[in-house]
């Protein structure tokens, strides 16, 4: 039996300069530690974030240093650490990245990796991002077991396509830790009621860490990074503009009432 522990979500302002981003994710881990979390979930494209066309050249390699910092981090803070998402080197294909992310345990052991699945392709009248020019969309879902439960990855534009969710809670899913760099205007509108959706659908805590700056010169992210439980309930959530920790405790005894009280996980009659 898992004891309740204490989750976070890392809301950063990260953009093109790879040390000031790693500076800062770093601070913030160790923070976050200090304060009891024994999950951390750092957001999408945390090292670099900049223009999409820029992503292969700052990409890196699964043995690179990025997340060898991470897995460091890991051991010295004795976390569940999902390290947001990096740009890593595609093989096969040398114009594109994938845009994977790691989890670590606490003995710096790689628990799961996840590459996004749903590229970000929008044409919005004062926002265009055309993500599949630049990133090869993965095919696999990853649920883990990890000491602190079965951990489900999903990556920001994720959010939108409720049938990996369910997925992975068919696999297991009790938390799912979803990095993301989702947009202030989409994130207005949206964020909030998808985020709280999956979460109520699959019965799920959802881990939601977000970036909030201003990146490629004229994407603002939406912050509002956010953890919220199997029944809905926003538990803790970040400012709009502010980097910072976003605290909540995850008690799998919960989840594990309210899946037996509102059994619809089981009531399902299509498949």
């Amino acid at each position: 039996m898992i004891p309740p522990f204490v989750a976070a979500a890392i809301q950063m302002s990260s953009g093109a300069e790879k040390s000031a981003n790693l500076e800062q994710a770093e601070s913030l881990i160790a923070e976050a530690a200090q304060q009891g979390a024994k999950l951390v979930v750092l957001p999408e494209l945390f090292p670099f974030l900049g223009k999409v066309t820029e992503l292969r050249k700052n990409a890196e390699t699964m043995d690179g240093g990025t997340l060898e910092r991470m897995r460091q981090l890991a051991i010295k803070h004795q976390l569940v650490l999902c390290a947001g998402s990096i740009a890593i080197e595609a093989s096969n294909d040398p114009n594109k990245v994938v845009n994977r992310s790691l989890v670590f345990g606490p003995h710096g052991q790689t628990l799961s990796t996840y590459d996004k699945i749903h590229c970000f392709d929008i044409r919005l009248p004062d926002v265009t991002v055309m993500e599949s020019e630049h990133v090869r969309a993965g095919s696999q879902l990853s649920v883990s077991a990890t000491p602190l439960g079965h951990v489900g990855q999903a990556i920001c534009y994720d959010l939108r396509f409720p049938e990996v969710f369910r997925h992975l809670t068919e696999d297991g899913m009790q938390i799912c830790v979803l990095p993301a760099a989702f947009t202030d205007k989409t994130g207005q509108a949206h964020w909030e009621v998808l985020a709280r959706a999956r979460a109520i659908e699959n019965q799920i805590y959802v881990i939601a860490a977000n970036q909030c700056g201003l990146y490629a010169d004229s994407i603002q992210c939406y912050g509002n990074s956010m953890i919220i439980d199997p029944w809905g309930e926003v538990l803790a959530r970040g400012s709009s503009r502010e980097p910072g920790i976003i605290l909540a405790e995850i008690d799998l005894a919960k989840l594990r009432r309210i899946r037996s009280e509102l059994p619809a996980l089981t009531h399902r009659r299509l498949a």
